[in-house]
């Protein structure tokens, strides 16, 4: 599928493994040059790789999302490697642990929010400007179903996905007119680490996640790369502000 991209710059944060890989190689096929993100040193080498392999043009820039600084250096690198940030893709999350609400510890809820939800703002807040300088760029940052409905057990990873939708929509509503389009996905359950994580790799458990979903699989990480894609083209021009669900209809129920 060709999302003309050819020759803009993209940046994906979370780009070791999962959802991020799988963005970075579609942006890569469909001929963006990638900036490819993460703590995982050696995941997102692998995906540099696989990047390269393909015959596309790639950098990767370790980053702890939480880190202003390091957020600050990652914007500079893409800078300064390839002239401009046209997509960002600001992916990078974690799930912490599962615990009632009265029983999240103070760790996790600082760690899941710096992360996920502090870790999408300092991306916005470094990625922005630089695209205010350039006149034009689209983000999308991810978000979750589960920042649309509740699950039992995981209070941060719930707010924080809930946040991001909150924080999308306001940075839309502030950049409208000035050539900047800032939507959010919201997957369902699609086949990732975290998930196998989530799920032991028991096949029980794996059951009940494919049982939530209307269609009765699993997504895969290219459907959500797919939709990524388009929200960062042209094709998606009058689209901003918007949180895109794609979950087999999971939230339609």
């Amino acid at each position: 599928m060709d999302y003309q991209l050819k020759g803009r710059v993209a940046l994906v944060t979370g780009g070791a493994a999962g959802i991020g890989r799988a963005a970075a190689l579609a942006f890569a096929r469909d001929g963006a040059k990638v900036v490819v993100s993460d703590v995982n040193v050696a995941g997102g080498e692998e995906t540099l790789r696989l990047v390269r392999e393909s015959g596309g043009d790639a950098i990767f820039v370790a980053a702890d999302v939480s880190k202003t600084a390091d957020v600050k250096s990652l914007v500079a690198s893409a800078v300064e490697r390839f002239g401009r940030v046209d997509c960002a893709f600001n992916n990078a999350g974690i799930e912490g642990e599962n615990a009632p609400t009265a029983d999240c510890s103070e760790e996790n809820w600082d760690r899941v929010l710096s992360i996920n939800l502090r870790g999408i703002w300092l991306c916005m807040k470094h990625e922005i400007p630089q695209m205010l300088s350039q006149g034009s760029g689209a983000i999308v940052n991810m978000s979750s179903i589960a920042g649309l409905v509740g699950f039992g057990g995981l209070p941060a990873y719930v707010a924080s996905k809930h946040g991001i939708v909150g924080l999308t929509k306001t940075a839309a509503l502030e950049y409208a007119t000035q050539g900047i389009r800032i939507n959010a996905v919201c997957p369902g359950v699609i086949r990732t680490e975290m998930i196998d994580r989530i799920t032991g790799g028991d096949p029980a458990t794996e059951a009940q996640f494919t049982e939530m979903e209307p269609v009765k699989r699993m997504g895969t990480p290219e459907e959500v790369a797919n939709a990524v894609l388009w929200l960062c083209s042209d094709a998606a021009s009058f689209v901003t502000g918007h949180t895109m669900v794609v979950d087999g209809g999971a939230v339609a129920q």
